[in-house]
């Protein structure tokens, strides 16, 4: 496995050697090549410790009430349903005084 790794001189003639989330491990070394030695060193001491890099298949939550959508598609109870509504509107539209 190949990781990015950030390398950079510090202070005192030395460097650090960082990996980013989830690796987030930071080691100083006299050289850039201890550094990177310790770094894999601190990682494999987390593997050995049973630490694991899965892949997690996600995405956006499915609305709670998108299963009922098209449910009354074919049902011939809501085309009359309909009708009587369109009727009613029509009728409190012509009479707006009716309850």
């Amino acid at each position: 496995m190949q990781i990015p790794v950030l390398i950079e001189p510090i202070a005192g003639n030395a460097y650090r050697a960082s990996g980013g989330a989830p690796l987030a491990v930071v080691v100083e070394a006299p050289t850039r090549e201890e550094a990177l030695a310790r770094l894999n060193e601190q990682l494999q001491a987390r593997f050995r410790n049973g630490a694991e890099i899965v892949p997690l298949e996600t995405g956006p939550e499915t609305h709670p009430l998108a299963k009922f959508v098209g449910m009354f598609k074919d049902d011939p109870g809501i085309k009359d349903w309909k009708k009587s509504m369109a009727e009613y509107r029509r009728k409190i539209d012509r009479h707006p005084e009716l309850p």
